[in-house]
């Protein structure tokens, strides 16, 4: 199995010639948080069918995730081990607990996805401190407990795969909504995902999704929804699962030569 390990002494990793065997998970192991639906479940299968060898769920209040991860295991006939872990992200303990025991559990961590997130929206000027707060301890400092854990397992194993799930909305402002603290802060996470990309270099690739306007539980309102499908080139919102190839890309060893990207998946909403 290709070890995907970049140091100065192994510069080029040892990768299969055979481009589907480059996707493939066989021995890997995978923490998802935000894991219990939409984009975070479409990237839990997306391992899954790549027979990775186990993926963690983390999850905060979709308790359903432990059922989900059950009937998981049971659909993929126990080849890979999934288990569930409640995790609040914007809690940097139970950020450090949790992500301690998934890679006790397992041996190791080759690939996390920070994933979790909510919506956050309405003018500055009517936001109070504890709505601020409660929104950029999920959606920036969340991420960031997760990095600094899980690059503690990176650097002391030598390899591993970082990624964050941000927004086009890092990259844009939204109309015609106001969400002035969201887009700041998907567009702080891209930036700490690309500096990460620099200070990882030697044992780890860090690397960012941006999702359009996805159709999930955190979908958006008929009348954004409507600008959504104008301005949108494709005309439509996305699927979950539309995402599942390039969570695996950046999971496997089809992407050992990238790190600090930001790849946008909007439909061509950002063309605009």
């Amino acid at each position: 199995m290709a070890t995907n390990k970049l140091t100065k002494d192994n510069p080029t990793p040892d990768i299969p010639d055979n481009t589907l065997e480059m996707f493939s998970l066989k021995g890997k192991y995978c923490v998802v948080t935000g894991a219990g639906s939409g984009i975070g479940l479409a990237a839990v299968r997306a391992f899954l069918d790549a027979n990775a060898a186990g993926v963690a769920m983390l999850y905060n209040s979709n308790d359903k995730t432990i059922d989900t991860a059950k009937e998981l295991e049971k659909e993929y006939n126990g080849k890979s081990k999934v288990i569930a872990k409640k995790c609040p992200v914007d809690d940097s303990k139970a950020v450090a607990e949790v992500i301690a025991k998934c890679a006790e559990e397992f041996g190791r961590i080759d690939v996390f996805v920070a994933n979790a997130g909510m919506g956050s929206s309405g003018p500055v000027t009517e936001m109070t401190d504890e709505y601020f707060h409660k929104t950029t301890n999920v959606n920036f400092s969340g991420v960031f407990y997760c990095a600094r854990e899980a690059g503690k397992v990176f650097k002391k194993q030598g390899s591993g795969s970082f990624i964050i799930t941000a927004s086009m909305s890092g990259h844009i402002v939204n109309v015609p909504n106001t969400q002035a603290v969201y887009n700041a802060h998907k567009a702080g996470v891209i930036h700490l995902g690309k500096s990460l990309a620099f200070e990882w270099k030697d044992f780890a690739r860090v690397n960012i999704i941006s999702p359009g306007f996805v159709d999930t539980n955190m979908g958006a309102f008929d009348e954004i929804l409507e600008v959504n499908r104008h301005m949108t080139v494709m005309g439509r919102q996305s699927d979950p699962k539309e995402f599942k190839g390039v969570f695996l890309y950046l999971a496997s060893n089809a992407s050992t030569f990238t790190t600090g990207c930001d790849i946008i998946v909007d439909g061509g909403y950002t063309l605009s």
